[in-house]
């Protein structure tokens, strides 16, 4: 590479928006992606050992407990969209303020989460599966939400460190406990080092345990005097009303859309589950392994959206769409490197669940699905991409309005596919690939439509210029 500065900012690599900042913020998301991954699926391959209804009620039981926390969780990550337009826009002491609106949201949602427990016979029962794959989900789901406050702190509170770039931390904490959650999942499935022998229960209380480590982690980092004098991250604690209607504003149509997709694709998941014990095995192995291939594009499309909201806070709209682009490039690489494998040598990833035992039915459905989801991964990145980058400028109605419907046609499709036509687990997985295809290019179109380019969640002017009360409306073309 040439050491003239004015041919590197030209280049792919140097220039704003280019390969070196889109990595530098995204690549340690995409670590901290993968270590919730590689968590998960480590989680599972271990419940194999226990049986296979384990895993299976494991996969179902913790896609709801998901799928419970989406609105919420969705408004808390969006705090970090707040953080990355007030720092492009060099207003530190908002940064603070913003990461805590995250906080109150978290506190008031916790108690509705918590309520879900009593709750999860009924919705399994709905679900129609076998009595006892149907028993181990309840247990699974029921320690779960114990966990689920802490998982939305630890999201608010993240939000001061990848909303601003320093994205390093993020990994690091998030490394740190799945790394912890691994090694509780170990000694509290099987009963290892003094811990008792509880099977998917030890599995869940290892979950929830980490995930209270990680918000007090953060808690403790926040508070360092430096956070503290530049972002008014003790005094900016308190309920700020303006501001906390303005996240809610923009953050409640995020979460939606996040509830949503999550609702629809649970959905579909439960159905399968009905279409019999084989079905619902291979299923659980599929998506678990596309996960591997998933999550890392979700710490990419995250590292778009702080880009696109720090880039829009210093009005660089053009910067704001580089980054996308870049993004995008890496993402694509990625998932057709990961697809081709997935096609040419499954049983580098199926092995894992088949260690000791023989292999039948059940591998050679997630062989056939892999080959589905290979099918459906550039779109997906497509669409997660953009989808990022829209949110990170406050483009987040359209977002929910395109998931409301794509969400219900997924869910009523896949109803009829199982309980009135019969199509089967293949014709399934056609319905959900089809689905995929159709968001990338939506969400496509509206990106090279350029709407985004004029939105801001912040105000138009620092506070001290604001009107009497303290607030003023957010610019939004």
């Amino acid at each position: 590479m040439s050491d003239s500065p004015a041919i590197s900012r030209d280049t792919w690599w140097s220039r704003p928006g280019g390969g070196r900042e889109v990595l530098s913020v995204s690549a340690p998301l995409v670590v901290s992606a993968m270590s919730w991954t590689v968590m998960t699926f480590v989680d599972r391959v271990l419940l194999k050992g226990v049986s296979g209804e384990a895993m299976s009620a494991a996969f179902s039981a913790s896609t709801l407990w998901f799928t419970a926390l989406c609105l919420p969780l969705g408004i808390c990550m969006y705090a970090s969209t707040f953080v990355s337009q007030y720092f492009g826009a060099g207003q530190p002491e908002r940064i603070g303020p913003s990461v805590w609106q995250g906080v109150w949201v978290a506190l008031l949602a916790s108690p509705l989460m918590l309520l879900t427990i009593p709750l999860a016979p009924a919705m399994f029962a709905a679900a129609g599966h076998g009595a006892e794959t149907m028993r181990l989900e309840i247990i699974y789901f029921q320690v779960l939400m114990w966990g689920a406050p802490a998982m939305l702190l630890a999201q608010s509170f993240s939000a001061f460190y990848s909303g601003r770039g320093r994205t390093r931390v993020v990994m690091l904490v998030d490394a740190l406990f799945a790394v912890v959650n691994l090694l509780l999942d170990y000694a509290w499935i099987y009963g290892e080092w003094g811990f008792p022998e509880m099977g998917i229960a030890g599995a869940g209380w290892a979950t929830v345990v980490s995930l209270w480590l990680k918000a007090a982690t953060y808690v403790v980092l926040l508070m360092l005097p430096a956070n503290r004098a530049q972002f008014a991250t003790l005094s900016g604690m308190r309920l700020d009303w303006p501001l906390f209607k303005r996240v809610m504003y923009y953050g409640g149509p995020s979460g939606y859309q996040l509830a949503l997709d999550v609702t629809g694709f649970t959905v579909f998941i439960m159905l399968v589950g009905r279409l019999g014990a084989v079905e619902a095995e291979a299923t659980s192995m599929a998506f678990s392994i596309s996960t591997l291939a998933f999550m890392p594009i979700f710490g990419l499309s995250m590292g778009a959206s702080i880009l696109v909201g720090q880039h829009l806070g210093e009005d660089r709209d053009e910067v704001a769409a580089r980054s996308t682009w870049t993004s995008l490039h890496v993402a694509l690489a990625y998932m057709a490197t990961v697809s081709l494998m997935y096609v040419a040598v499954p049983d580098l990833y199926l092995r894992w669940f088949f260690l000791g035992e023989e292999r039948g039915q059940v591998y050679d459905m997630a062989v056939t699905l892999l080959r589905f989801v290979a099918a459906y991964n550039l779109l997906d990145a497509t669409l997660m991409v953009f989808v990022s980058a829209i949110k990170g400028a406050g483009d987040t109605q359209f977002v929910l309005w395109v998931s409301l419907i794509m969400s219900t046609l997924l869910s009523a499709a896949s109803w009829v596919a199982v309980t009135q036509i019969g199509l089967g687990i293949y014709g399934c997985w056609v319905l959900i690939t089809a689905w995929i295809w159709i968001l990338g290019v939506i969400f496509l179109m509206r990106f090279l439509g350029g709407k985004w380019r004029s939105m801001r969640v912040i105000e138009k002017a620092p506070p001290d210029l604001a009107d009497s009360d303290g607030e003023l409306e957010p610019s939004v073309a």
